[in-house]
């Protein structure tokens, strides 16, 4: 967010609360972007025309717009209509961590409060790392209004401040020590209750023991007096979260335990207390059924907890990769050895010492001093890099071999390591397609499963065999504690976060987390040439002159127009002159012509360097040298012209080579049954040798800048959707054009920006390992759905009583909450599998993918 931003302020006096809803409510719109009372007009028509809006007023001198509207669900259509004309009201995203959430029906009730709050835009639940993600408008709410709309629905919400990245899985694992002591106490407190109760059924003559030597009676009583223990102390949580939810009318699984346990509590109670309410057959207690069933919940939640806490491993490694200290030079030669100063006390401009085997702290420029540097952990490369003055450097890397002194130039959530774990974060909070169907069913899931249970007890009761009471009593607490909602909703995010965080350790990092499910629906790739296949240092290979041309002279016309140019050709063609000599003169006049070449006065003539389309335009005939460029364009070279006053005087040819691993990574991708396109400004002659050399099925060439967005959608054509991979500022209209955009981490902060995968390093087998992490993650949350439905559709009905009429069998509850319990450690312990993900085999290739993100060696 910048200050340059549009923001939206409330009129506090006049806008109702969150949970208002009422006509009236007001707002004030920052809008961004208006110079004249053209732009204010076209600004206020554009709100007036949204249905809702009862009134609109636009102040061109303010930069803001005054609303009316009839409620908050018009406020998200007034922003749409602001971004339409060109306007935009400013965004803000908020990070949460909530509390309570103990299934997929809690995270549709927390999206549905968060959503209701007026100034929401779009809300994300994430079940497993127990967070919300909410984008809203600023200053229609604030977090503190967001947080109570949670706390209200029974979910207490803090917000997360979004520059210190939460270590991961600390959270769950300090919840995992909590429940393993509830899970301890309560077993050892309900042990004596399975022993007085079942012991009968496994020691013969236990039973009649108990009733010679303290009665049956006073068994009872013990059991009543320790369930109670258990009840109102480790099983307590799921009383105080599962009724209130039950009475707002938000039943959670919190709810079906609490029914369920307290179900075959109270009936225990009055079987003990008042016999003569129930009929002699059905005078039977089940404390014990009670307690063993909180005890395996509260086993099962202690194992799923720990689970849940090691799918965050990933992003704690990153996290761990920054040292919490660092050694800053103040205080002039009299502390020339520094002193240890706290991370989130560096500010930038602060000079930091780093000593041979330490990490840096922060990004930042080396001042002084020469090391080898271990990016490994940026880019996957295992050769340590060389470092001087002059030179930049990232946090997170290790120094070897020689001591640095730098300059902080980006610290605390600015520095690269901390915007790689806040992508991974946002990807792993992300909502795939995928989870739709699970959050309809959800929604309706744990009132369908009490409905069922009351409709199970009711048949039992009237069709079923003495004693009908114990029997409707058993089957309807089996149905309530065998559902397993909670299964449902991790199936999807534990997969995600483990899968984003196993890819960003191989060097692959998805920013926009639902890529990895549009990832597996791409039918093409299409790359970029320049700096994606080849390696983007091109060389001057060769220079023909056109007869009675002057060699020195040529070489250093064109080297004085190429100094003002960027392109890597141009860097190419001055090196050469360097190289032998030639010095560039004073250029005046100069105009670059983007796709087509430069051009400019050298001496007080005028020179062209291009592409040969330039020289079309401009009506210059390359006559003898346009055979021999052809013949440089078959050979893979780029054929460059170069005119002085209107003649061809010569034909440059420059060469990038190819990346040695481009070959292998197309072979990959033909594995996969992916075709594989180039799009390219380069000449059809040079592109084809590149396609001819690296397997390139589909060529596109001679495309300028603007024109690669309709190559992409010629590709697009007989339903195909395409992902494109590119490095340069050029790529990022294509790189946001694409079904998914895969940007080259090396490459051009832009093309990073407009991507939705970013492979770390330059090695482009990462985009091999991205479409293999997609694959994966993918049939893994398809695993896990599929056991999780399948569960709850082959075992309800067995608890309601369905194997009863055939074999005799009635499912007791103890046996139910063990397998609810099991169920949900199933889908994370499944989810966990992607940590051991292995970089993809290529084809004639060893080693590991793409740049790696490693705090320590891979699993």
């Amino acid at each position: 967010m910048t200050q340059n931003d549009a923001d939206l302020r409330s009129d506090q006096s006049t806008r109702p609360g969150p949970n208002t809803g009422d006509a009236g409510l007001t707002v004030t719109v920052a809008i961004e972007g208006m110079s004249c009372a053209g732009c204010a007009g076209r600004a206020q028509r554009a709100l007036a025309a949204v249905p809702g809006v009862t009134a609109a007023e636009v102040n061109l001198a303010a930069e803001t717009a005054r609303l009316g509207v009839a409620d908050a669900g018009v406020l998200p259509r007034a922003a749409e209509a602001l971004s339409q004309v060109g306007y935009p009201p400013r965004r803000e995203t908020l990070r949460l961590s909530v509390a309570n959430m103990s299934c997929a029906s809690c995270v549709a009730r927390v999206e549905r409060a968060l959503a209701a709050v007026p100034g929401v835009l779009d809300v994300s639940v994430n079940l497993a790392a127990e967070e919300a993600q909410v984008s809203f408008l600023a200053g229609a709410t604030d977090a503190g209004r967001i947080a109570q709309a949670a706390g209200a629905a029974g979910y207490p919400a803090t917000p997360r401040d979004a520059t210190q990245p939460e270590m991961p899985g600390a959270r769950k694992l300090a919840e995992a020590q909590l429940q393993r002591r509830r899970a301890l106490g309560a077993g050892l407190i309900a042990a004596p209750v399975v022993v007085l109760e079942m012991g009968g059924h496994l020691l013969p003559g236990f039973h009649h023991w108990i009733g010679g030597t303290i009665g049956h009676q006073a068994s009872w009583l013990i059991q009543c007096a320790l369930a109670s223990l258990v009840l109102a102390g480790p099983g307590r949580q799921f009383f105080s979260s599962g009724i209130p939810a039950l009475l707002r009318g938000a039943p959670d699984m919190n709810s079906l335990v609490a029914v369920g346990t307290g179900a075959a509590y109270s009936y225990s109670l009055v079987a003990t207390f008042a016999p003569g309410l129930l009929p002699e057959t059905a005078r039977a207690v089940y404390f014990e059924a009670a307690v063993v069933i909180v005890v395996l919940i509260l086993v099962g939640r202690w194992l799923e907890a720990r689970a849940k806490g090691r799918t965050g491993a990933a992003i704690r490694r990153l996290v761990g990769l920054q040292p919490r200290t660092a050694r800053v030079l103040r205080g002039g030669p009299d502390n020339a050895a520094g002193e240890d100063v706290p991370l989130e006390r560096i500010a930038v401009g602060d000079l930091l010492l780093v000593r041979p085997g330490e990490r840096i702290a922060v990004d930042g420029e080396v001042t002084e001093g020469r090391a080898q540097v271990d990016e490994s952990m940026m880019t996957g490369e295992p050769l340590p890099v060389p470092k001087g003055p002059g030179d930049p450097v990232t946090g997170g890397t290790v120094v070897g071999g020689g001591a640095l002194t730098l300059r902080a130039t980006r610290v605390g959530g600015d520095t690269a390591l901390a915007q790689i774990v806040r992508m991974v974060e946002d990807a792993q909070g992300a909502r795939l397609p995928i989870q739709a169907l699970v959050d309809r069913v959800t929604l309706w899931f744990v009132p369908a499963i009490l409905a069922l249970a009351a409709l199970t007890v009711l048949v039992w009761l009237l069709v079923g065999p003495d004693p009908r009471l114990s029997h409707a009593l058993v089957a309807g607490v089996s149905v309530l504690i065998i559902a397993c909602p909670c299964a449902m909703g991790l199936a999807t995010p534990t997969s995600i976060m483990v899968g984003t965080g196993r890819a960003a350790e191989l060097g692959v990092l998805f920013r926009r987390g639902d890529a990895l499910q549009a990832l597996q629906g791409v039918d093409v790739v299409a790359f970029d040439k320049t700096g994606t296949l080849t390696q983007g240092r091109p060389e001057l290979t060769d220079l023909h002159l056109a007869p009675g041309a002057d060699r020195a002279e040529v070489l250093a016309a064109v080297a004085a127009l190429e100094t003002r140019s960027e392109h890597p050709v141009a860097q190419a063609i001055l090196s050469a002159a360097r190289a032998e000599g030639a010095a560039p003169a004073e250029v005046t006049e100069f105009e670059p012509h983007p796709g087509f070449g430069v051009s400019g006065s050298v001496r007080g003539r005028r020179v062209l360097v291009g592409a040969a389309r330039l020289m079309a335009r401009e009506g210059i005939d390359p006559g003898a040298l346009a055979a021999r460029a052809d013949d440089l364009a078959v050979r893979g070279r780029t054929p460059i012209f170069a005119a002085l006053d209107g003649r061809i005087v010569a034909v440059l040819a420059v060469a990038d080579p190819i990346k040695p691993e481009a070959a292998q990574a197309i072979a990959a991708l033909h594995r996969l049954g992916l075709r594989a396109a180039m799009v390219t400004g380069d000449t059809w002659g040079t592109a084809r040798a590149v396609a001819a050399q690296v397997g390139i099925d589909d060529v596109v060439a001679e495309v300028l800048p603007d024109g690669k967005v309709a190559a992409l959608d010629d590709l697009r054509r007989g339903g195909r959707r395409v992902a494109f991979v590119g490095d340069g500022i050029n790529d990022a209209p294509a790189l946001a054009a694409a079904d998914v955009g895969i940007a080259i981490g090396t490459g051009t902060d832009v093309a990073v920006e407009a991507a939705d995968v970013v492979l770390m390093s330059g090695d482009l087998r990462g985009a091999v390992a991205a479409f293999d992490m997609s694959g994966r993650t993918l049939r893994n949350i398809r695993q896990n759905l599929f056991w999780a439905f399948g569960y709850n559709a082959a075992l309800v009905p067995v608890a309601a009583g369905a194997l009863y009429p055939l074999f005799g069998v009635l499912l007791s509850p103890m046996l139910a909450a063990s397998a609810m319990a099991l169920s949900s450690v199933f889908v994370v312990s499944n989810a966990l599998r992607l940590r051991r993900a292995r970089p993809p085999r290529l084809p004639d290739a060893g080693g590991a993918p793409g740049g790696a993100l490693r705090g320590q060696p891979a699993e």
